[in-house]
């Protein structure tokens, strides 16, 4: 089945018609709990505008492509995610569009920050030895999880109990 792979020239004014949906775009556009409504004029604005910034982000993307030793005649993600790295202007799509990572590299990368973090370990045997021989034997030692003090922690599991 032939795929029609030709490209749409893009066109040099706006004439009132976009190729991006415009149903779409205002179904996006009221997901944002911030907006109540938005007029047509306004929706149509934003589907104009981010035609232009997809048409600028794959202008950057091929020239990319092109400055490649083996120029390709397809785009990939590692092409729009290194014009995002090398693009001035496209700096903000960086959390957006990162450089890909192979399992092997984020493995490595994990391994060597866990090392230069410390890692947190537990009291050793004699650190816990000499504790316990200080405090005497009937030594009650609140547990550091609880945040809450013992006479509420019997109030909040016996709410009908009055006598505590």
């Amino acid at each position: 089945m032939p795929y029609n792979n030709t490209p749409i020239t893009p066109s040099s004014e706006i004439t009132g018609t976009v190729s991006l949906p415009l149903a779409r775009v205002k179904k996006i556009i009221h997901a944002d709990d911030d907006i109540a409504n938005c007029s047509n004029n306004a929706a149509f604005a934003i589907t104009a505008a981010t035609e232009l910034f997809l048409q600028y982000l794959v202008e950057q993307t091929q020239n990319v492509v092109k400055a490649e030793k083996k120029p390709r005649r397809n785009i990939q993600y590692k092409d729009v995610a290194s014009a995002v790295a090398r693009v001035d202007n496209l700096e903000f799509l960086a959390d957006v569009v990162p450089k890909t990572v192979t399992y092997k590299e984020h493995k490595a990368r994990k391994q060597r920050d866990e090392k230069e973090a410390g890692q947190k370990t537990l009291p050793t045997v004699a650190t816990t030895a000499t504790a316990t021989a200080v405090l005497p034997a009937d030594a009650v030692i609140p547990a550091q999880s609880d945040p809450v003090p013992a006479p509420v922690q019997a109030q909040l599991l016996d709410p009908m109990d009055e006598t505590s």
